[in-house]
């Protein structure tokens, strides 16, 4: 079945596919890699080979058994526009998503430049929220653009890891950002200017704007475990949802 979710910006995850492939910096110290492993070695269904790239069919129906409205982040292990996923299947996703209208659908991913192909002839569904992940500026800023000539009802940044200072970004059409810095034994450190500067462009915008977490590196450039750094940005939390002011 979907797993309830810890990501504090969702509620379950689906995932018709499992495992991925590294295409830029912030793919280093992948946490779904990590997890697959731990779910290989326990023997858990949809993942024998590890994190090697797998499409799993069996899992399409899973949404379409809840009947309570849910918000599903899809593929949290995977990336659902992998090269090696084809259109097909994709398809069969998609036609899952609206036949379940009653539930809300953030997908993200690293293929940006897969988006306006893949939507050109079919439409993006108005359950779905679009994202991209930005982590720099050389691989992370140009899905931005790729992301933003989809006409999707929601479209959202996932800025984690936030490896460095992103500068001047064009969030025009973009209604959620999500921020947060880097977890785990090897996360690299994420400095407060960095958050702040993303912060005051998303407000001149009108993006709402998510706090996620600091990760291994408090906002003192302290190392320690992401609980002990917590959430809080600016002395609060951001917790803010796009819903109530996407127009498209």
């Amino acid at each position: 079945m979907t797993s309830q979710s810890r990501i504090e910006w969702t509620e379950q995850t689906w995932n018709p596919t499992t495992g991925c492939t590294k295409v830029s910096p912030g793919c280093k110290h992948c946490y779904a890699e990590v997890m697959a492993r731990r779910l290989h070695a326990m023997g858990a269904p949809g993942y024998k080979n590890g994190f090697k790239l797998a499409i799993l069919p069996e899992r399409l129906v899973q949404p379409l058994q809840r009947k309570k409205p849910t918000v599903y982040f899809v593929n949290s292990m995977s990336d659902l526009f992998h090269e090696n996923i084809p259109d097909q299947f994709l398809d069969e996703v998609f036609s899952v998503i609206r036949q379940t209208p009653q539930h809300t659908y953030q997908i993200l991913t690293k293929r940006a430049e897969r988006l306006p192909h893949y939507f050109a002839d079919r439409g993006c569904p108005q359950n779905v929220w679009l994202g991209v992940s930005v982590e720099d500026k050389e691989y992370g800023l140009p899905r931005i653009d790729y992301l933003r000539q989809v006409d999707a009802h929601i479209r959202f940044l996932s800025v984690e890891p936030l490896l460095e200072d992103l500068g001047e970004m064009d969030l025009t059409d973009i209604h959620w950002v999500i921020v947060g810095g880097e977890s785990g034994h090897h996360a690299r450190p994420m400095r407060e200017e960095w958050v702040e500067n993303i912060k005051i462009q998303a407000d001149v915008t009108g993006a709402a704007f998510f706090f996620k977490q600091w990760g291994g590196w408090g906002v003192d450039g302290v190392k320690r475990h992401k609980k002990a750094n917590g959430r809080e940005f600016r002395g609060r939390t951001w917790d803010a949802y796009p819903a109530m002011q996407a127009v498209c």
